[in-house]
């Protein structure tokens, strides 16, 4: 993969073009299908810290797997949440559809009260997040893109419902309601985030992408705090404003924005050893980033991006390094790698891989495999990134979402698919 960017520096292309410790032959990876707005195939990739021209040592580059496919017919699932203590898995599917798995036997039991969503393009029902006191609090959230109603188009919801198990019904949603709606309508059926974690202080952080927006002037909405789009919210377990959020005290801007800059973060996870929210989004035509999500900060898009313009070779924007106040990620795919297009990121903190605590794994769409990365360091200026040896390359898998068992430390992936399965990685 060449290094068209005149901006990458030898020790940046070194990592984008070599990052893969120990792969030596992996075939070019696609990157954005191109401009018809699809993150489905995008992505770009370079360190951004000072760490020198050779990778660190890679302690988990050894460890045997096998794979297990847990449940399958599943169509597109978005998300993957277990519920704590409980052991089942809380599966999303893009069309609208909510179910409950029971990795023990595969046993999948369908769940009413879902929202009504827009299931087009890259909306419908995405992520899932439970809450964090769960059994004592049963509310489960939704992340979905649903219209107005009034011809204005369609936007990201947060919504929750108290998830009800007991009895001989069918498990179910009780009481969902939308929570909150990311501002404004956009016409469109791109770019809608969405993931959803919650902090270490209990917040909900809720991902909402620019809805493909195609104004690059420094008023596009990512730029616009006034708006919620292209943003990171971060909001209380009711679905308000969270009161601590760094614009609350500005009249023009949101209430609700944590973060923003952003293009269409797909994948969101807070690193154990810091309470940091850590998400990765796609470029344009590659492009695609890690960042470390801090309170207040500008991710630059669309003034600062190390992305390509759509079919070509042309750097979209001035990188990071050159636009003042913009907070660069701590890992990119530049201009010519050829991309990870992301979406779905977990911190391993499992007992099954002890070689691989620690670890960062996201999954990646058009390149379908799941990513490693090795992390360093603190801080969106401190840490460190390597990408690692690919999991899953050869399975021809969309990677979709991505989580941990708790009991055992299996990793459990969702394949983006029409007919699809949840599988698992587990000790060979």
């Amino acid at each position: 993969m060449a290094d068209r960017s005149p901006r990458i520096d030898r020790r940046t292309a070194l990592r984008a073009t070599g990052g893969l410790a120990g792969t030596a032959a992996l075939p070019a990876l696609a990157g954005c299908l191109g401009g018809d707005g699809s993150d489905d195939g995008s992505g770009n990739g370079a360190d951004g810290d000072d760490a020198g021209d050779d990778p660190p040592r890679d302690d988990g580059a050894d460890v045997d797997y096998a794979v297990e496919t847990v449940a399958e017919g599943f169509e597109n699932p978005w998300g993957l949440a277990f519920l704590p203590g409980d052991g089942r898995l809380l599966v999303t599917e893009r069309p609208g559809r909510l179910s409950l798995i029971d990795p023990a036997d595969g046993t999948v039991e369908s769940m009413a009260g879902a929202p009504e969503v827009f299931a087009e393009g890259q909306g419908g029902l995405l992520d899932v997040a439970v809450h964090p006191d769960y059994p004592n609090d049963s509310r489960v959230y939704l992340t979905y893109s649903a219209t107005s109603g009034e011809g204005r188009g369609a936007t990201t919801h947060v919504g929750g419902g108290r998830l009800s198990l007991d009895g001989d019904d069918a498990p179910a949603l009780e009481a969902f309601e939308a929570r909150f709606v990311a501002e404004p309508f956009r016409e469109g059926a791109n770019h809608f985030g969405s993931r959803a974690t919650f902090g270490p202080d209990g917040a909900l952080f809720v991902t909402v992408g620019d809805r493909r927006d195609t104004d690059f002037r420094p008023d596009h909405v990512s730029q616009d705090r006034s708006n919620e789009l292209g943003a990171t919210l971060r909001l209380t377990p009711d679905g308000d404003a969270h009161p601590e959020n760094p614009f609350v005290d500005e009249a023009d801007a949101a209430d609700a924005l944590y973060s923003y800059g952003h293009r269409n973060p797909q994948a969101m996870a807070v690193r154990p050893e810091t309470g940091a929210i850590w998400q990765c989004e796609h470029g344009e035509e590659d492009g695609d980033e890690i960042n470390v999500v801090e309170r207040g900060a500008d991710y630059g898009w669309p003034v600062a991006s190390e992305a390509c313009r759509y079919g070509t070779d042309e750097p979209f924007a001035p990188g990071h390094d050159e636009r003042e106040g913009a907070t660069a990620p701590v890992h990119y795919w530049p201009c010519g790698s050829g991309g990870f297009p992301p979406s779905g990121a977990v911190f391993y903190d499992g007992d099954a891989f002890p070689e691989w605590r620690g670890d960062l794994f996201a999954g990646t769409l058009a390149a379908q495999y799941l990513g490693r990365f090795t992390v360093a360091g603190a801080g969106a200026g401190g840490a460190s990134v390597t990408e690692r040896d690919p999991l899953l390359g050869d399975r021809e898998w969309r990677m979709r979402a991505v989580a941990v068992e708790p009991a055992t430390g299996h990793l459990y992936v969702a394949v983006d698919d029409a007919d699809a399965p949840v599988a698992r990685i587990v000790p060979a």
